[in-house]
Formats: C-alpha cells, structure tokens, sequence
C-alpha cells in the first residue's frame, strides 16, 4: 500500500490505491476542512501535491492543487501539504457574557418551582440484627421510605456493590443522592457515602449545536451558575450544516467518526471546567442536553440517514432518560440525562428548550415570534392558543459557508463595514483587531446594508456599474468588491455577486419562513408583541442592518429581544426545575409542525424576499425612507 505523507504534520498513513485524499488524512489523524461534508461543492478542502501523482479524475483545479474529498490515492507514494483553514482560529464565544441576564427574570424559575429532580438524603440504616431476616438492601430502603418516599427506589449494580461496607463504616449513617425518573415513577439512587454530606453536588446544562458546543456548571440545589464555557463542535471539520453531516455519516465508520468528535468536545469542556474549578467529576450527579434533532442522533450514534429522506423520519423524538455512563459522558456514569424532546426531524430540543425563555411558555395571548438564525433557522409562533413551529434551509452562508473568503466569527473576522458613499472605500471592523482574514455573518449583513445605502448596489445585489469605485472589479459579467488588502494581490479579500446572492437567499428563507407562517393565521408582523432573536449569532446582529437587507420585519427596535443561546438557557431551567420539565414536553405536544415546502404559496412568499430588503417594498416603510435619503 502506498505511503501518504501530510505536511506540515509530517503524519503518514498507509492505504490503498482508490482512498479519497479526505479519508487518508482522517486516518492520518490529520484535519482537512469539509463544510459541504465531501460533496466537492464548498471548495474549502483544497489541498497541494508536493510530490507524487494522485487521481484528479473527479473534479480537477489542477496538477498541483486539488480538492481532498474528490481526490483518489494511486498505487503509489504521495507528500502533500494541507493548508490551515481560517475557520481553525478561536471564535468569537460570549463565556464571559452572562446570557441569563437577558432572559426576562418573570420567565425563570422561582423559589416555588426551583426543585430539580435530584434530591439528598440522611438517614440511619439500623444495623442488622439476629433473626430480622433483612438484608443491608431491605433495611435502606426501608430508611428511605420513612422519610416520604412513595416511587419505587433503583440501586445500581455499581454502587450495590460497596453497601455493605459503607453501612457499617459511619454505624449505619449515610447520606444518598436520589434522582427522580417521573414517567416510570422510580428514585435513583446515584450516589451513597458513609456519614454527612462532605462534598457539593453539581449539574450540567449542555446546548450541543451544529457549530458550537456549550456546556454549563450548576451547584445543585441551588441553581447557582458556576461556570459556562464553550468551543467549536470537532464534528464541523465534515460539514458546516446538518444536510452536510448527514451525508458524512452514510459510511458507518464516518457515523462513528461524528459520534466520537461530539463526545470529545462535551468531555474536554467538562474536564477543563472540573480543573479550572477544582471539582471531582464523580460530584456531577445530572445534566441536561438539548440540541437539534440530528445532533441528538449524531451523540447517540443513531443513524441520521432517514432524517433528510421523504418522509423525513428520524429514529426518535422523544428520548427516555439514559444514563451518563452509556452516553460516556465524564461525569458520575450514574447520573440520570434529560434530552429536550424534538418536534420533528428539523425542529430539535434546542428549540423546545429555547422557548422556555420567552413569552410562548406562558399563558399569555399576546403574540410571540421566536426565531434561531443559523444554517437551520427554526422559527415557532404562537401564544396560549397555539403555537406552530417550521424550519427553513437558510443554507450555511452566515457562517461563512459559499462564501470564499466566508468564516466564522473568529479572530480576524471582518464583523462590520462601513462605506464611504463617495468612493465606496470600506471602513472594516475586525474581530481581535488583527489583520483581516475573512467576513462572518455579522460582517456580510453590515455590508450588504452599507452598500445598499450608499446606492453602491441595486436592490437585486449588483453592483452599480454606473458609479467608480477602486474597490469594484470586474472580470467579464462578474464583479468583486475587494474589502481587504487590495494592495497584494496574493491576500485580497473579496465578495462577488454571486456570493451576495447567497447571502440574499439566505435571508429570504428566513423571512419568508415567518411572513408565511403568519399568513397561515391570517395575522401580519404588526400583530406581533415581541420577536425573541436567540443563538450566538443572534446576540451580534444588529438589528437595523438586519433590517435593511430584509432578514427581519421593519418593526419598532424595542420588539425586539435578544435571548443569546437559549437553547443553553432552556437546559439549565429544565436542570434546576423539576416543573420545567413537565411544561417543555408539554409545549412539544402543543406545537404543529408546519412543512413549508407543502405549502403552494412559499415559493411566491421566499421569491418575493429575494430582494433587498424586498420586492414589497412598502412592508419596509423606514428602512427606504433611510435608503432614500
């Protein structure tokens, strides 16, 4: 088999003739990026042969430069050099931030319903005497029953195995950790120690999203929040989206592949949390996940395959509680895991998680629009009568995906620009103030709506060729707006036309989503009380550029909520509140799920937003009036 040599990891791996360049360094332990998942579509894996001769046969740049997904080893060696994609940069994470703050405090727990579902005892355990005919397991749980207990109480294996000694040692004193499982009416026991309670007990709040994994540490009973840290879900590197990961996961050894880099990420954050805070993991007796459908299945290594094929049917919705130790989490393996039901195959528990946080978890009959802006935007409506939820493919370009020079909201990130009307000069805002390496999401919304004002492009996206600008190009029927480093030609940073109409489209999916949902009930956005904006994100939007391109409707700025990662928020709530829980699965019995693509008007509702801000331009009365100036 012949030698494949990566630099400038100078790993090697051994395969045979026929392996895609992508699968080589995976086993390689080398990491190529693959937004599209091994599509060939996102141009993000490129790679340099630096000596030898590979198969180019499927899509071809040229002899030295090729994509690794669509490029085949032969029977022979190969060196190539694997560039660091500018996605790898640290992100822009809000862990300082403290994302409870922006959740109405009417909306939280109270002191009457902040009981979670662990619970701690003491007792005495009378030691055994002639002729009772009690074993250690009898006389416990007696001990336990006399102090209220009415559910059917479960030892482990694991802990049954020290009863004994632990009984005897404190002269039958202990104190227990219980955990509640309401649907099946049992008290866990999770944890059991001779003599008082020497050590507090923790929780876990996790948001595992497609791009970032959070993970949240709560002293339990309290509900006090501890720490909240965050980092790049490890599974991105084989897709930006779900549809991409899905995909990558048809082989089974790639499923494997997602289900081991989603468990990575959650266990590092936990362990550098337990070191920063000095905490034995055996002391996180519960935590609570909540995340989109597919992310659930990727964590529970269940086949997502059916989950993007008609009838869009996913293995399950509604998940039993399981224990941290099947799950590997790095935590008391005992510990009890609470996953937010989902809704369907593209409304997950982050988003019956998430609007816990807002005004449709109560019964108010005031309106609420709540919608997650990312490469799957999910959007529910509603109020104590009804509450209708969809999901629309916005694609991945507001996290840097179809766009060349695209990138997270990383360090170096152009996040803001403005532009002189004159001259069409950029004035770029970069994350980390450090030389520019790409455009976020952030940055493409402020551009787009900069350039809009500054009439430097048509309401369809195009460039006005009747003005000049040194920062326009042309090259045939294309145009580039250069917003970087237009004096090296090797370092240019650049957005086409044709990349501006991903951008378009992706905001097109979005409000059209919701103008369409809220046709379906014959209501209007000025029907609207508030429009709650969560996801890390949506915490950096700004809401008037987001206006001006037409991503959300021209309504007063005061409608408008922030509610940073309520997904992460939602769980912390169900880890703390026993009632929570019961008022989430009760929400996601209510909700109706609504599949856009059956409805015969959705393609006129999305054609007519593929527009800035929109074809109608009097739904946006201020923004022209801005525009017009």
């Amino acid at each position: 088999m012949p030698l494949i040599t990566f630099l400038p990891s100078e790993k090697t791996v051994d395969v045979k003739a026929g392996t895609e360049i992508s699968d080589a360094a995976r086993y390689a332990g080398v990491d190529i990026a693959a937004p599209c998942g091994g599509e060939g579509t996102c141009g993000k894996c490129i790679i340099e042969i630096k000596s030898g001769n590979a198969d180019f046969s499927s899509i071809t740049i040229d002899k030295k430069y090729n994509l690794a997904c669509k490029t085949k080893v032969l029977d022979e060696p190969l060196t190539i050099f694997v560039p660091e994609p500018i996605e790898s940069k640290n992100g822009k994470f809000s862990d300082s931030l403290s994302d409870i703050d922006l959740i109405d405090p009417a909306l939280l727990p109270d002191e009457n319903n902040r009981k979670p579902v662990i619970s701690f005892y003491e007792v005495n355990v009378p030691l055994p005497q002639n002729e009772d005919g009690l074993s250690d397991l009898d006389r416990l749980f007696r001990s336990l029953k006399d102090t209220g207990i009415t559910e059917t109480i479960q030892m482990p294996l694991s802990l049954l195995r020290s009863l004994t000694n632990i009984i005897r040692e404190k002269e039958g004193h202990i104190n227990l950790t219980l955990s509640l499982k309401r649907n099946e009416n049992i008290q866990k026991i999770i944890t059991i120690e001779p003599g008082k309670k020497t050590s507090s007990k923790y929780g876990l709040a996790i948001d595992i999203g497609t791009t970032t994994i959070a993970v949240q540490l709560v002293l339990l009973p309290a509900g006090k929040i501890i720490s909240t840290k965050t980092e790049y879900n490890k599974q991105v590197k084989c897709g930006l989206d779900i549809i991409s990961r899905i995909n990558y996961a048809l082989k089974p050894e790639r499923l494997e592949e997602l289900h081991r880099l989603v468990l990575e990420t959650i266990n590092t954050l936990i362990s550098d949390i337990c070191s920063t805070h000095k905490i034995n993991k055996q002391n996180i007796i519960d935590n609570v996940i909540s995340g989109n459908t597919t992310m659930i299945h990727l964590l529970l290594g269940l086949i997502p395959e059916y989950i993007r094929l008609e009838p869009y049917t996913p293995t399950l919705l509604h998940a039993s509680h399981y224990c941290a130790g099947d799950l590997k989490l790095n935590i008391n393996p005992e510990g009890l895991t609470w996953l937010s039901p989902a809704v369907g195959s593209y409304v997950g528990g982050d988003i019956t998680s998430g609007i816990l946080c807002t005004k449709l978890a109560t019964d108010t009959d005031q309106l609420n629009l709540f919608i997650d802006i990312g490469t799957n935007g999910e959007i529910v409506l509603g109020n104590h009568d009804f509450i209708m939820t969809c999901a629309c493919s916005a694609g991945p370009a507001f996290e840097g995906g179809g766009i060349k020079f695209g990138m997270r909201a990383a360090s170096g990130a152009i996040e803001n620009v403005n532009i002189d009307p004159e001259t069409g000069k950029p004035d770029c805002l970069v994350i980390g103030n450090t030389s520019p390496a790409g455009i976020c999401g952030t940055g493409m919304i402020s551009l787009l709506a900069n350039l809009l004002k500054t009439d430097w492009i048509d309401p369809n996206g195009k460039f006005n060729r009747e003005k000049h600008s040194d920062h326009i190009k042309t090259e045939g029927k294309q145009a580039f707006f250069i917003l970087a480093n237009d004096d090296d030609p090797d370092k240019i940073i650049c957005i086409s036309e044709q990349e501006i109409d991903n951008i378009i489209r992706a905001k097109a999916a979005i409000y059209s989503a919701c103008s369409l949902m809220l046709k379906q009930v014959e209501l209007t956005f000025n029907d609207l009380e508030s429009i709650y904006i969560a996801g890390g994100f949506g915490r950096f939007l700004n809401i008037e550029n987001a206006k001006t391109i037409g991503l959300i409707p021209d309504l007063p700025k005061e409608k408008f909520k922030y509610i940073g990662n309520s997904s992460l928020m939602g769980s912390y709530m169900l880890l703390v509140s026993q009632s929570f829980r019961e008022r989430q699965s009760q929400l996601a019995n209510k909700m109706t799920y609504i599949d856009l693509g059956l409805d015969p008007d959705y393609m006129n509702q999305y054609s007519a937003a593929l527009f800035l801000p929109h074809t109608d331009s009097g739904l946006f009365p201020n923004v022209m009036s801005n525009i017009n100036k």
